[in-house]
């Protein structure tokens, strides 16, 4: 995987802690393996400081774990806990939904209309950093049109345990969650609440089962 331009981006933690979590969900850091703090603000050109900052949100994740004198260890990453988090990101993200097919104006059902396209086009393009930010963005678009700032925020928060860019690379997946989308759609724009919930929390809940295979099949979850 490409080392991405770190130094010139601002909010170096979050984009290194990014960057850790990928590679323990792609299986890079396999669980029990130290995550080296010096080693790691080497090899991406940044200070110590935004490296050590990711490492502890990641520690307060439950991802890695701090080892006194030795460093932060990576922590099996387990199918209980992927699935709860798969189960609270439907309920959050379903609500979400409802509140948003209540307020959604025409012109943001249209920005959101546009992004899933975009996403459609980089799935067809295997273009996966691409279609994993544009998921993020439709995702987000309908977080911003539900006005329940507080409830977002929680739902940022546990989207952050959830290796989004893992998706785009499971089998099937890029069709199911566009099928998913469209339906999430169509019920936005009926401004159905009822519909958009259930179309929001099946979609979200979904993903679990496909992600836990494919984290087993490439080792990241014990078999």
């Amino acid at each position: 995987m490409a080392v991405p331009e770190f130094a010139a981006r601002p909010q170096l933690a979050e984009d290194v802690a990014r960057y850790v979590r990928r590679r323990i969900f792609d299986g890079t850091y396999a669980a029990g393996e130290y995550v080296r703090l010096d080693q790691l603000a080497v090899e991406l050109g940044v200070s110590v400081t935004p490296v050590r900052e990711a490492l502890f949100q990641l520690r307060a994740e439950g991802l890695l774990v701090q080892q006194p004198r030795r460093g932060f260890m990576v922590l099996p990453v387990t199918e209980r806990d992927l699935t709860d988090i798969a189960n609270v990101q439907a309920h959050v993200g379903g609500e979400l939904a409802a509140r948003a097919a209540q307020n959604i104006t025409d012109e943001q059902l249209r920005v959101l209309t546009a992004i899933q396209d975009e996403l459609e086009e980089a799935y067809t393009r295997d273009d996966e950093d691409r279609a994993v930010r544009l998921n993020h963005e439709f995702h987000r678009a309908i977080n911003v049109a539900a006005d329940s700032p507080k409830l977002a925020q929680v739902m940022s928060q546990i989207t952050r345990y959830a290796p989004e860019s893992v998706f785009p690379t499971i089998s099937g997946w890029p069709a199911r969650s566009t099928e998913h989308h469209r339906r999430v759609l169509a019920a936005l724009a009926d401004r159905d609440p009822d519909g958009a919930r259930a179309a929001m929390s099946e979609h979200l809940a979904a993903g679990a089962g496909p992600l836990i295979e494919h984290l087993k099949e490439h080792g990241v979850i014990a078999q």
